[in-house]
């Protein structure tokens, strides 16, 4: 009997597939999108340095008054975060990556706000 891949694995393969496309410069860094099912995880990522210039998620403690980090509103303060501390470093304009999910809830309302803020893509 043939074994069903899971659902994160048909994700990971999904991933795979768009990283062999979609590749973060120094000019225009990469911005990655992680969600588990109790954080939302965002960074933005020079590929060709393989340096993390910036990366924000529900774990900070700035964000730790929020009254659940699993949801849509705490992904677009994640995402605004995220995008103020790209324009302290002077990113303006970065690749979206989705890692693999459907641009559909949080990961959506996480790139809004990050548009909403001044982040181009």
């Amino acid at each position: 009997m043939i074994k069903k891949p899971s659902r994160n694995q048909l994700r990971q393969n999904k991933h795979k597939r768009v990283r062999r496309r979609v590749i973060g410069t120094g000019e225009i860094p990469r911005l990655c999108v992680y969600k588990s099912l109790n954080h939302i995880y965002a960074q933005i990522i020079d590929d060709e340095k393989g340096v993390t210039l910036a990366a924000a998620s529900t774990l900070d403690k700035e964000l730790s008054d929020l009254p659940s980090k699993n949801n849509i509103e705490a992904a677009k303060e994640v995402g605004s975060r995220i995008a103020a501390k790209a324009q302290e470093k002077g990113i303006t304009t970065v690749v979206f990556d989705r890692s693999g999910y459907k641009y559909h809830g949080r990961v959506a309302a996480l790139a809004d706000a990050a548009r909403e803020k001044g982040l181009q893509f």
